[in-house]
């Protein structure tokens, strides 16, 4: 962290001169507040001390003296006893000051008339950015800091930084992965699936986002046919259209997705076979014989999201891929929903000779992943604690999801689940005229966190009454009272408990 006495940084924001009408020590307090409003110091940095200060800029020790403590007493700065003087936190806390355009700036360069492909155009994420100050943050994709296993993680990333392991991930491995990692997910996360594959039949993604887009890069193209379940997975879908693709809606019941309804001339199909995101229905024995079929009928690649799968059910389905026996399943896998979803780990399994080229298209854009994070989950699956994890949030989730599904019978009878087990989330259907985004914003204002459902379908016409309620993150304790909230919110009167 910066120092109070490396100069350097500071040059640029004292700019003093004795032809300026305004007094030395004006112009001293006039320049850090400037700097405090536009962001330039941080409320961690503390500012160089009065005696240097003075002595960089050329004046005496007296002047800058009085001028700290005119902001101190201003509220722009505090001091700390031994430590030096800091910018006040909660005046960083206030939005920042428009930043004023410079004169040769007047005609920006438009970026978005420069641009191949329309990102920022793509539906944007549900954003729950401060979910977890929420009292009941029925949010989909986080995480619990009750059961996050801090003890074991700290124990791994120790392990990863001792002299020996550093050896072994610090240099640059180019297309490579840490060959521990590859072999505790061969061994330890894909049998769990039902897949059995080979060391150079997997590599590491940076979450199962990064996996779909190197799959889109690599193998579509404007004018590729991709066949995807609606209601389905939306950044799948933008992802697929950043890179060209035309995307064919299919229809999805209590089975899965209706495979009689894909297209013949479908080059891809993508899936959410063991829980449909976002229904959480599992795609039926029957239909996933019937897509495998269909994939050999019509020279079809089968992209399958291994979306909410690595938790324990009850009657767990094998993955579409252990099915395949002519290498046309390409599995994406994740570890955001058991580990953490801010680690962004994911892997890919397919052919070998996919995942070659592969592995030479993810070169050029980020080499491999972090080795130290690789190295630190390799120790974590190889002690177990990824096994233990597992337990441990089934029998969580479970629990909750029954309290949940309790819940809604009770507190908004007129609204339909689909119940499944496994996963960690619940799919709603309000009726006729509900508005979920409209309701939404009233729970929200009730510290209830929702996610409306019209994200997912792929519809000029986006039903209105769906929603998805999260269990990943909310305590057992509070689902209840937050089902409570959600119906007064929806306008009706909460029955006694």
């Amino acid at each position: 962290m910066p120092q109070r006495n490396d100069t350097a940084i500071w040059s640029g924001l004292f700019r003093i001169s004795a032809e300026s009408g305004q007094t030395l020590q004006a112009q001293i307090r006039q320049a850090i507040v400037a700097a405090i409003l536009d962001r330039q110091i941080a409320a961690s940095m503390p500012l160089p001390s009065c005696r240097i200060l003075a002595e960089k800029l050329g004046v005496a020790r007296g002047t800058v003296v009085l001028a700290f403590q005119q902001l101190v007493d201003q509220g722009f700065l505090v001091a700390r006893e031994r430590r030096g003087h800091f910018v006040n936190p909660d005046v960083l806390a206030t939005p920042a000051k428009p930043h004023q355009k410079a004169p040769d700036q007047a005609n920006e360069i438009d970026w978005k008339a420069r641009r191949k492909i329309a990102a920022s155009d793509m539906p944007p994420p549900a954003k729950h950015e401060n979910w977890i100050k929420s009292s009941y943050p029925f949010v989909y994709g986080q995480f619990d800091p009750a059961l996050f296993p801090t003890a074991e993680w700290r124990e791994c990333n120790r392990m990863a930084l001792a002299v020996l392991e550093i050896r072994n991930w610090a240099s640059d491995m180019v297309d490579r992965d840490d060959p521990l990692l590859i072999e505790q997910i061969q061994a330890r996360l894909l049998p769990r699936r039902g897949i059995f594959a080979n060391p150079d039949e997997i590599i590491v993604t940076l979450g199962a986002q990064n996996a779909l887009y190197m799959l889109a890069t690599l193998l579509m193209a404007k004018g590729s046919k991709v066949a995807m379940e609606d209601p389905g997975y939306p950044d799948a879908r933008s992802i697929f259209r950043l890179a060209g693709a035309e995307i064919q809606p299919v229809p999805v019941d209590q089975s899965g997705i209706v495979t009689a309804s894909i297209a013949n001339d479908s080059g891809f199909v993508f899936v959410t076979p063991s829980h449909h995101c976002p229904t959480m229905v599992p795609l039926s024995a029957e239909r996933r014989q019937d897509l495998l079929a269909r994939a050999n009928r019509y020279n079809q690649i089968i992209i399958e999201d291994g979306y909410d799968s690595q938790l324990l059910d009850e009657a767990p389905q094998q993955a579409l891929k252990s099915l395949d026996r002519s290498g046309r399943v390409v599995y994406v896998g994740s570890m955001s929903k058991t580990l953490a979803p801010g680690l962004r780990l994911g892997y890919i399994v397919a052919s070998a000779g996919l995942i070659s080229e592969l592995r030479a298209l993810r070169r050029f854009m980020l080499r491999h992943p972090p080795a130290n994070n690789q190295r630190a989950v390799a120790l974590f699956l190889s002690l177990g604690h990824h096994e233990a994890l597992v337990r441990r949030l089934s029998s969580a989730f479970d629990e909750r999801r029954k309290r949940l599904v309790h819940a809604i019978s009770a507190f908004l009878p007129e609204w339909r689940s689909t119940d499944s087990a496994g996963g960690t989330s619940l799919w709603l259907e309000g009726p006729r005229g509900t508005d979920a985004r409209g309701l939404a914003e009233a729970a929200a204002s009730r510290s209830v966190i929702i996610e409306p459902g019209d994200r997912f379908f792929d519809r000029t016409e986006k039903p209105s009454r769906f929603m998805r309620l999260g269990i990943s993150s909310i305590a057992l304790q509070h689902i209840e009272p937050g089902i409570r909230e959600l119906a007064t919110a929806a306008g009706r009167r909460p029955a006694a408990a």
